[in-house]
């Protein structure tokens, strides 16, 4: 007889809070309680997230959270998402306010000073893995090297609703590559959002080629003298950076965070919530959590 699995849904809190933020904002309206607390991020992460509980239909969740901007690969190169504005003055109180919103759920918070929610969220996914269904929810393409065996990741699209669910028997159709072979993509081509360079002058098209044919970085440092002159003399040119760049691309799947699954139940307190609610002034999502109930 089959035995139950469980169906783990992680969230990168960050990405559905920002996301939800720079979607009700961009008109310059932001919502305020009546005592002049915004709560527009926080009102986007909720839409987001209790869409996403209604459509997988989670056993357990768990959000995780950035920490602070420093971390083990700031420490490794400076640059690092240097190129990040800092966050708007309206978001700020919001960072602490949806992690009580998210507790108000019963759902657990995690996060770990020196490391990303990217790095807790694959440390967790592996350990979970090994006997429960895993689904990552983000908007971060970064977190596609996780999709394995029992792991797969929704990207959250334009709108509401709208996902892009990887798993493993269709990744390699998908992206043209198998899930540990984005690291050597980023490594190839950097990463403008999170700003390290890569190789200068190898894009998205040529690292694809050469990751396709060669099928690793050391595939390819192997092969250099058969790659056209320009290519091999931009990879000779850029070599540190190109190991230093897929370095700060892996997702560091042994951090000392840990969260037993039992925590992670999902059994909401409707009165808990709506409480939250009550006290946010969100009353048009009261009748949302009548359906996820």
């Amino acid at each position: 007889m089959q035995s139950y699995k469980n169906n783990v849904m992680l969230v990168d809190g960050m990405a559905l809070l920002f996301r939800g933020f720079f979607a009700t904002s961009y008109t310059g309206n932001y919502m305020m309680t009546s005592k002049g607390v915004p709560t527009n991020g926080i009102y986007g992460f909720l839409k987001y997230f209790l869409d996403a509980i209604e459509t997988f239909e989670p056993s357990h969740v768990i959000c995780c959270w950035d920490m602070g901007s420093k971390t083990f690969r700031t420490e490794m190169y400076d640059q690092y998402k240097a190129n990040r504005d800092e966050p708007p003055v309206e978001l700020i109180p919001q960072f602490e306010l949806v992690k009580e919103v998210v507790e108000a759920f019963g759902v657990p918070n995690v996060g770990i000073a020196g490391y990303e929610a990217d790095d807790c969220i694959g440390t967790l996914a592996r350990e979970y893995s090994k006997e429960n269904d895993v689904l990552i929810l983000t908007g971060d393409q970064d977190i596609l090297q996780l999709v394995d065996n029992q792991i797969s990741v929704a990207i959250m699209k334009k709108g509401q609703g709208n996902y892009l669910v990887y798993q493993e028997d269709n990744f390699l159709e998908e992206k043209g590559l198998s899930p540990l072979q984005i690291i050597d993509m980023k490594g190839l081509m950097g990463d403008s959002s999170d700003n390290y360079p890569g190789v200068k002058g190898i894009g998205e098209k040529t690292a694809l080629k050469l990751l396709q044919e060669y099928k690793t970085i050391e595939g390819i440092l192997e092969n250099l003298d058969h790659l056209s002159k320009g290519i091999k003399k931009k990879i000779e040119e850029n070599l540190d950076m190109l190991h230093l760049s897929r370095t700060l691309a892996k997702i560091h799947c042994e951090v000392p965070v840990s969260c037993s699954l039992e925590e992670a139940l999902w059994k909401m307190d409707n009165e808990q919530v709506l409480r939250k609610f009550d006290e946010l002034e969100f009353k048009s999502l009261m009748k949302l959590i009548k359906q996820v109930g």
